[in-house]
């Protein structure tokens, strides 16, 4: 979920040497808004309302995720110089992408290229929040919360708008059923020689959250082939195919002891 955050307080842009120390400058504002939503120094999410309790059964998972991924979480990522991740605990990166809530500031309006600003006060500044929240938290009325946070009482009267995108819920699949674990836990050590392992994926997939709704009882297991150097959903899309075929081993497994148990 997320919008686009606006904060204007001139007409038009007037010479910065005029308005200097008396007009406020609409960056500076929207950035007090943004700190009214996250910690600028940790990233952490101030809204409680987006935030929802982790269930013990996922710690423990995201444990075991950590454990086996190593720093491999984070060393896939083409970081700039020194740049590091944000906690240096394996465990807690798990689960600030998985089950804890993120703003990201994905464009901007208002800003000229720099080869075109000069010392010119700009009338108004827009960027696009996004803000991923985790299963559990009602999307829309989270929506309305960071609209309210966005454009209360604004810092000098100045004219602010937050124009919601479209929500989405993020989901928690239901517990496994024992012969599903059982199946899955079997199907990997045959193919991969390890014993299963559950991760959470940060990004929202809208259709599973309605099948979820649409089939509370059912058993899903969603899975995807993200084996070494893969590089899904991104440009030159491409997968390590021997995986692609361990993996279609083991659904095949599952699909199998699905339709011969009793």
């Amino acid at each position: 979920m997320g919008g686009t955050l606006t904060v204007s307080v001139l007409e038009q842009g007037v010479h910065s040497g005029d308005a200097s120390g008396v007009v406020p400058s609409s960056f500076r504002i929207a950035r007090q808004l943004l700190s009214r939503l996250e910690d600028e120094s940790t990233g952490r999410v101030k809204l409680e309302a987006l935030h929802t309790a982790i269930p013990p059964a996922r710690r423990e998972q995201a444990a075991i995720g950590a454990k086996v991924l190593d720093t491999s979480l984070f060393k896939r990522f083409p970081w700039a110089g020194s740049t590091a991740p944000m906690h240096e605990d394996l465990t807690e990166l798990v689960l600030n992408r998985t089950w804890r809530p993120t703003v990201s500031i994905t464009g901007a309006a208002g800003l000229p290229p720099l080869e075109n600003a000069g010392n010119v006060l700009r009338p108004s500044t827009s960027l696009q929040v996004s803000v991923r929240i985790p299963p559990g938290v009602d999307a829309k009325a989270a929506s309305a919360a960071v609209s309210d946070l966005l454009t209360r009482d604004p810092p000098y009267g100045a004219m602010v708008k937050f124009t919601p995108g479209t929500p989405g819920d993020g989901w928690d699949a239901p517990e496994f059923a024992p012969w599903l674990t059982t199946s899955l836990d079997a199907a990997s050590k045959a193919t991969f020689g390890k014993p299963l392992c559950f991760m959470g994926e940060g990004g929202t997939i809208p259709f599973m959250a309605m099948l979820g709704r649409k089939f509370p009882k059912a058993q899903f297991v969603i899975t995807g082939v993200l084996g070494p150097e893969s590089n899904a959903h991104g440009p030159n899309e491409f997968l390590h195919v021997p995986t692609a075929k361990h993996l279609t081993a083991c659904v095949a497994r599952v699909l199998h002891d699905h339709a011969t148990r009793r």
